[in-house]
């Protein structure tokens, strides 16, 4: 395969997510990045299935939870139907078993939700970095360097004085909080002071997964009130 690089074709994205409001938002992602175009959305594997019969597509950024079957059930019956278009997977579960079957099936990345446009972008661009590579690989270590090309970076060092574990958990409590809460709020449930809720919420802020606004009282300074944006 060749990609944008190598010939200057655009890459085709179809988004499959069941969400509209993801949808829109993974499609104006995939539209920001060079080399990369989405030439449509679908809601269900059913209608990506049409989708693909009409037009010719390179890349699937498929989630894994449709109303009408699992993504990888998708993958195997496009497969099946002699389709060989690449998957990226967009997913909030965690199974390693569900990431060995896809594996098998096309798939080539796995975005975890929510997650940012930086994220999405770099797993786009290795991608086409992955289809670009073209000739035949002078040894192991051509091969090797290939296949690195799909792998994501580590993970990101966060600010002094934050843990991994800790921002977990305050993520996980903040989005069990549609209607968002305050930094004491998550202090208490997470079991943190309010000073370091605060933190963690600030730094979720700033990586563009919370919102915050005041919150006025009866009394007293407005009091901060953070929210998650469930379209990241």
């Amino acid at each position: 395969m060749t990609g944008p690089d190598a010939t200057g074709d655009t890459i085709r994205v179809l988004v499959v997510e069941d969400d509209p409001v993801a949808a829109d938002a993974h499609v104006l992602y995939v539209n920001r990045v060079p080399g990369f175009t989405a030439i449509g959305k679908a809601h269900s594997a059913a209608e990506a299935h049409r989708a693909l019969e009409r037009t010719p597509v390179d890349l699937l950024l498929l989630d894994l939870h449709l109303p009408d079957g699992h993504g990888l059930q998708l993958a195997r019956s496009l497969r099946a139907a002699g389709h060989h278009t690449d998957v990226i997977a967009v997913t909030s579960a965690r199974d390693l078993a569900v990431v060995r079957e896809g594996v098998s099936l096309g798939v080539v990345q796995y975005v975890l939700k929510p997650f940012t446009f930086p994220t999405l972008r770099d797993r786009l661009v290795r991608y086409a970095e992955f289809r670009a590579a073209a000739g035949e690989a002078g040894g192991q270590d051509e091969v090797d360097r290939a296949l690195a090309t799909l792998r994501a970076p580590g993970p990101a060092a966060l600010p002094k004085g934050l843990s991994a574990p800790t921002l977990e958990r305050v993520t996980r409590t903040l989005r069990a909080a549609p209607e968002g809460l305050t930094a004491a709020a998550a202090a208490e449930s997470v079991g943190i002071s309010r000073i370091t809720a605060r933190r963690y919420l600030e730094h979720l802020v700033e990586s563009g997964r919370a919102a915050r606004s005041p919150q006025y009282g009866q009394v007293g300074r407005p009091e901060l009130h953070y929210r998650w944006l469930t379209t990241v």
